[in-house]
């Protein structure tokens, strides 16, 4: 446990048991604001150090555009194109930097396999399907992986 969260716990369990003399009802409520606040203090921590990178193609459909969506810098990217058999390698994408790669000809679609990792070196795996006439990302894609799935 870190140790701002400790410092948290310890404060709000005092807050909480002083109000459990007041009133409990009022007790539960710090409760449940204290809890929320140590879930919110620990997704925080976890993706204070993860690189996200999007693969999207462009409007005229003769570019793959990678993103960094995440908050860390990600290294060694290397984006494959499926069935394509195109492949490609990429230094590094600090956090909000994009890049972009040229193609030879138009893609009508294309599922494009990214492989990176962060400054720990731990790799991460994600793919993304591209179509010339589907646009963006789905809307209710989480930003953050849930759960751990990374």
């Amino acid at each position: 446990m870190d140790r701002n969260q400790k410092i948290v716990l310890v404060a709000g369990g005092l807050i909480t048991l002083v109000l459990l003399f007041i009133d409990y009802f009022v007790a539960l409520i710090a409760l449940v604001c204290l809890l929320t606040l140590l879930m919110s203090i620990h997704i925080m921590g976890e993706t204070a150090d993860f690189p996200l990178v999007t693969a999207d193609l462009s409007e005229d459909a003769r570019r793959i555009i990678l993103t960094n969506t995440g908050t860390a810098v990600a290294n060694n990217i290397h984006l494959a194109l499926v069935p394509l058999n195109i492949e490609f390698d990429h230094p590094s994408l600090g956090p909000d930097e994009r890049s972009s790669l040229e193609l030879e000809s138009m893609v009508s679609e294309a599922k494009a396999v990214v492989t990176y990792e962060n400054a720990g070196g731990e790799r991460f795996q994600r793919s993304y399907m591209l179509a010339a006439l589907r646009a963006g990302h789905d809307p209710t894609e989480p930003f953050f992986p849930i759960f751990g799935k990374r």
